[in-house]
């Protein structure tokens, strides 16, 4: 059975902006390989169209930002949307029963599902179906923006901490 896997960026001060937060070497290495391990990605509209970027080769990526995209490209994709008409290679977009879409595929698949973005993430966790909370935190505080949980905050117990690269803190959670 697949867990499903909440795991975002954010600021001291909770927000979200995939703008503000660039990864050192260690900590895209890390997501690299985190991309690798994943059964998959869940994703709503909007952070799917920004991590479309990764579906086209460009010239002025490295070495790592090349293996980010082939991880990524590999793996499957659902995305969640009412307004797309259609999504990219490797993704399936998930328009209508969406609670029995993720429970189908928490059964049927094994390792991590990682989902993306706030507002998918909360009304995942409304359904509970969010096992656990992957929370990267970045030492800036960005005073505006997205916040990580719009909504009320769903009870959580730490289950782990470790330090990524130089700066980022990794907090792990699940459902209290």
């Amino acid at each position: 059975m697949a867990k499903l896997v909440f795991a975002l960026n954010q600021s001291l001060d909770g927000y979200v902006d995939h703008t503000e937060f660039s990864p050192d070497p260690v900590l895209f290495r890390h997501f690299i390989d985190d991309v690798r391990g994943l059964a998959g990605s869940l994703y709503g509209r909007r952070m799917y169209e920004v991590m479309r970027y990764w579906d086209e080769d460009r010239s002025e990526w490295d070495e790592a930002k090349r293996d980010y995209a082939a991880a990524w490209r590999r793996q499957p994709k659902w995305v969640v949307s009412r307004s797309l008409q259609s999504v990219g290679p490797n993704a399936t977009l998930v328009m209508d029963d969406v609670e029995t879409t993720i429970r189908g595929l928490k059964a049927r698949l094994d390792g991590d599902i990682e989902v993306s973005g706030p507002e998918l993430a909360r009304s995942l966790t409304d359904l509970g179906l969010v096992d656990e909370y992957r929370l990267y935190l970045h030492p800036v505080v960005l005073g505006r923006g997205k916040p990580l949980f719009a909504g009320p905050r769903p009870p959580l117990r730490l289950v782990a901490s470790d330090r990524i690269g130089a700066d980022v803190i990794r907090l792990t959670y699940v459902p209290a």
